[in-house]
């Protein structure tokens, strides 16, 4: 397809705009993901902290550490999920 001046001159100005748009929320999306990571760190740790637990408990309250563990790992699971796709 052949581009007037105008026509070239209106198309770099629309991808300028795009641009321009896509690296903001690219920008929000990686402060975002790591607020995200963030949370998922500290979530990453209980489930260590549990995990290190089932091991020295037994019985009863080592069945209540393995569903808490299981509870934040499958919220981490989530939340790199979400991050994954912000990307």
């Amino acid at each position: 397809m052949g581009y007037t001046k105008d026509d070239l001159k209106k198309l770099v100005d629309e991808l300028t705009k795009q641009r321009d748009e896509l690296k903001v929320k690219l920008h929000l999306a990686k402060a975002e993901g790591r607020d995200e990571w963030e949370k998922l760190e500290t979530k990453w740790e209980e489930v260590k902290g549990k995990m290190k637990t089932m091991g020295e408990e037994a019985g009863e309250a080592a069945d209540s550490v393995t569903a808490a563990a299981g509870l934040l790992a499958d919220e981490i699971k989530k939340g790199y999920e979400r991050i994954k796709n912000a990307f």
